[in-house]
């Protein structure tokens, strides 16, 4: 009977041993804001509104001041996020529409890292807006890594605030009394409680979930609530007219204003309250600890249905907005906090892009490596231990407005424009050490710099079939 003891013993002890280690792997949650301005968060310099939960939020982690999101629209940025490749590579480069709802779809041979934190064990579940993909198509998100998804399905639909309908996996959700005259169900209100409710049900598993929530984009829209009724009467005001809710509204339109700073501003600390939402339930369920959250922005604030970026300086400075590939166009508000294992207060000036996010997450979850990735880990930053690799060079593509090239090494930013509309156009070229707003053109001064970008852009572009970008101009 001693001799059973061993073995028995040998196999609880490793059975413990397993159960313990599945509870430290790391959660991982990601929340995306859609049109957040590097300016628009106290914590980067917003005087006017307040963002008190993502203040907080950056004390207790790591705030980036040099980090990028994939491009300056929505689907082509949520692409190189999710697939780890610039949009000189990723499958979707472009806002392509498809009828009667949805976008272009993600190709079955696009590898997201949700699929490698699948393959490693993790549930996964995406709750807000996704844009890559049609339900029942090959880039429906439940075909690419998560098990769970609840929202706008479609970029275009997520115009209205108070939608006809949302998506859950492959069923269609109806919001009764939401018919584009009415409004009785605030679409971010009803996904919320949702992305709550998925933080219960999987707290002693491993998970990741993935929070593309769908403010501040426009149209501005919200509840009459606390969040709207502090910038009430705050400022002068001009009222938008737009598509509004009643006879002859459609879906993409931009539904009419009367107060539309004092709308955006609380449509920001709203975002900010459903941060805080997030975070509290992490620490009611005792998951504080090991969960690593980041925050970031899919690009630049918007200029659409009423929105006054350079009222509230939402660009922190920078020139340009969304649409631009200029850095207020590009650079994002980007936050990690990880208890224990990121350094409190922090701040880094580390030079990373979305595209950086698959290789620094499967690190942390120790799963499958990408097929492919230009991406990099930088896990040594966030942990402050060992060399952090850099970039030869980031690259951006915007299929829009004659086509636009940008491409950043070291101090350099190189910035094309009208690529579509003539071969080899003129690069501007801008020293972001001494002039981060790029106002001042340098690029007569130094032919070898502007040399060494266009070499860098040439290297990075795949021309697309469904995404061409060069060689259509004379």
């Amino acid at each position: 009977m001693k001799l059973l003891y061993v073995p028995l013993i040998l196999l609880l002890t490793a059975c413990v041993t397993g159960a313990h280690q599945e509870r430290e792997r790391p959660n991982i949650v990601f929340i995306l804001a859609d049109d957040l301005g590097y300016g628009d968060l106290g914590c980067y310099g917003q005087s006017i509104i307040k963002t008190p939960h993502l203040d907080r939020f950056a004390k207790e982690g790591m705030r980036f001041t040099q980090f990028y999101s994939g491009t300056t629209v929505c689907a082509p940025s949520r692409s190189a996020l999710l697939t780890g490749q610039h949009t000189g590579h990723t499958y979707i480069r472009g806002n392509k529409e498809v009828q009667p709802e949805g976008q272009e779809p993600l190709a079955d041979s696009v590898q997201t890292f949700a699929q490698l934190l699948q393959e490693a064990g993790y549930v996964t579940g995406a709750f807000g807006k996704w844009g890559l993909g049609m339900v029942g198509t090959s880039g429906d998100p439940n075909r690419k890594g998560f098990d769970e998804f609840f929202g706008y399905n479609c970029q275009r639909q997520s115009h209205r605030y108070y939608p006809t309908h949302l998506w859950h996996n492959a069923e269609k959700v109806i919001l009764e009394g939401n018919d584009l005259t009415g409004k009785v169900h605030y679409a971010p209100a009803v996904i919320q409680e949702k992305t709550l409710a998925f933080l219960e049900r999987h707290r002693h598993e491993p998970f990741f979930l993935y929070v593309p929530v769908v403010l501040p984009h426009a149209e501005l829209q919200g509840p009459e609530d606390e969040h709207y009724r502090q910038y009430e009467h705050a400022f002068d005001e001009t009222p938008h007219k737009g598509n509004g809710y009643g006879p002859g509204a459609t879906v993409g339109g931009y539904a009419s204003v009367d107060k539309p700073r004092a709308t955006y501003a609380g449509m920001v600390s709203r975002l900010d309250a459903y941060v805080g939402e997030i975070l509290a339930k992490l620490d009611e369920l005792g998951l504080r600890e090991n969960t690593i959250v980041l925050f970031g922005s899919d690009n630049g604030p918007h200029m659409e249905g009423g929105a006054d970026p350079s009222f509230f300086n939402s660009s922190g400075g920078l020139r340009g907005v969304k649409r631009d590939l200029y850095e207020g166009g590009i650079r994002t508000p980007f936050i990690v906090r990880w208890p224990g294992k990121v350094a409190a207060g922090s701040t880094a000036d580390h030079v990373g892009a979305f595209w950086d996010i698959m290789p620094t997450l499967v690190d942390i979850a120790a799963a499958p490596k990408p097929r492919y990735t230009d991406g990099i880990s930088f896990l040594p930053t966030l942990l402050n231990q060992g060399q952090q690799e850099t970039h030869p060079y980031l690259y951006w593509e915007f299929h829009e407005a004659g086509g636009r090239q940008a491409v950043r090494i070291g101090k350099w930013k190189g910035v094309r424009l009208g690529v579509k509309e003539r071969r080899d156009p003129p690069i501007e070229l801008y020293d972001l050490t001494k002039d981060p707003g790029e106002q001042d053109d340098v690029a007569a001064e130094h032919p070898e710099v502007v040399a060494q970008l266009s070499q860098a852009m040439e290297q990075a572009h795949r021309e697309s079939k469904l995404f061409p970008l060069l060689g259509q101009g004379k």
